[in-house]
């Protein structure tokens, strides 16, 4: 789930508050300064001071859910920001996401006398950023609710096997990329064969939700709160029958999705050899460079079978868009990526759908060229 601040609730314990919470600038002001003492904190990875900042801000009067929300999700997403500006290291990334996991078990956790119901939260499987479901899996048990939650990545087999055995009344599945959306069609069809209604949420659903209502979730939340109060609302819609991603997705009846993604390998290496006959230079890239270029490679042919899969060229341009301004701040011209699209499609060209994407990628890299 993202964490975007919403208006609405603040309660800060198990039960609701009925008092009402201070004007919004107000909050989001107060909310603001405590964010800024554990930016300074995780950005020096000063994990005993990190810890300091979450405490002395909920003695101070800080309601956790506030604390939870728009203190540590908000240095959280400053630091997808950073990154993405080359102004973070992969390493000072992770430090810092490993701080705000930690700082997270500082919260009050008290057994709910009368829980609201039992929620499993859990990754889809091979998404590996566990931090927006465990914000969300922290909202719903300081709301009141009983949570199993499942951390990252969850082969689906398991997943099942763990709501047999809790008795879970719904399940909230978390995705950021959108590579991940295959694999949480296949949780969402499976957990609904069982009976248990999901609800999704993420980046990787779309902004608008579009994916999940594509893949027939049985609800979706833009962020934690919203998918809280959702819950709250009462029961969730009885799921459909069991039935076929292709009943879903009928344009996966061309196949082409299943072509790209069983010969993904193949299709890199291709390209990259390809690349290196039309473009000599390649020859004198040192490891690292090459490292590199399969790697970005590999992430184009990934977001390709994921836009192939939902039918949606934003998936692709998006990630080509996002790329062209990562690649910029790290001061390789965006233009770079145009002739691996180029050798792409040359070796797709029994695929009109994924022709069209790539034709619809170059359309939205011309203005980073």
């Amino acid at each position: 789930m993202t964490t975007a601040p919403a208006p609405g609730r603040d309660e800060g314990s198990v039960h609701h508050d009925d008092t009402a919470p201070p004007a919004a600038p107000d909050r989001d002001e107060w909310a603001e300064e405590w964010a800024d003492k554990l930016w300074a904190a995780v950005r020096a990875a000063d994990e005993y001071t990190a810890a300091d900042v979450i405490t002395n801000a909920l003695e101070a009067g800080l309601p956790a859910e506030t604390a939870l929300l728009d203190v540590i999700g908000a240095v959280q997403r400053r630091v997808g920001t950073e990154w993405a500006a080359n102004r973070m290291s992969v390493a000072d990334e992770h430090a810092a996401t490993a701080i705000n996991d930690r700082v997270i078990a500082l919260l009050p956790r008290q057994r709910p006398a009368a829980p609201l119901g039992r929620v499993t939260v859990a990754c889809v499987d091979k998404e590996w950023h566990a931090l927006p479901a465990r914000l969300l899996a922290e909202t719903l048990r300081l709301r009141g609710w009983e949570i199993g939650y499942l951390g990252a990545q969850v082969p689906t087999a398991h997943l099942v096997s763990q709501i047999h055995r809790s008795g879970a009344t719904a399940v909230c599945l978390s995705a950021s990329l959108p590579t991940r959306l295959p694999p949480a069609h296949a949780a969402i069809t499976a957990v609904q064969a069982i009976g248990t209604p999901v609800m999704v949420g993420g980046l990787a659903f779309g902004a608008d939700g579009r994916h999940a209502r594509s893949l027939g979730a049985d609800a979706w939340a833009r962020e934690a709160r919203a998918a809280a109060d959702r819950l709250a609302a009462g029961p969730l819609p009885r799921p459909r029958p069991p039935h076929q991603a292709v009943d879903d997705l009928p344009h996966l009846a061309d196949q082409e999705y299943t072509m790209v993604s069983r010969t993904a390998r193949s299709l890199v290496r291709e390209t990259f050899q390809r690349l290196e006959q039309r473009f000599p230079a390649m020859r004198d890239y040192d490891d690292a460079q090459r490292e590199r270029t399969a790697e970005d490679l590999a992430h184009i042919v990934d977001f390709l079978a994921a836009a192939l899969y939902v039918d949606d060229a934003d998936v692709f341009t998006g990630f080509l868009t996002w790329t062209a301004d990562v690649l910029t701040a790290r001061g390789v011209p965006a233009r770079s990526l145009l002739p691996g699209l180029d050798l792409m499609e040359e070796q797709l060209h029994d695929f009109p759908r994924a022709r069209g994407l790539i034709e619809s990628g170059r359309t939205a890299l011309a203005p980073h060229s």
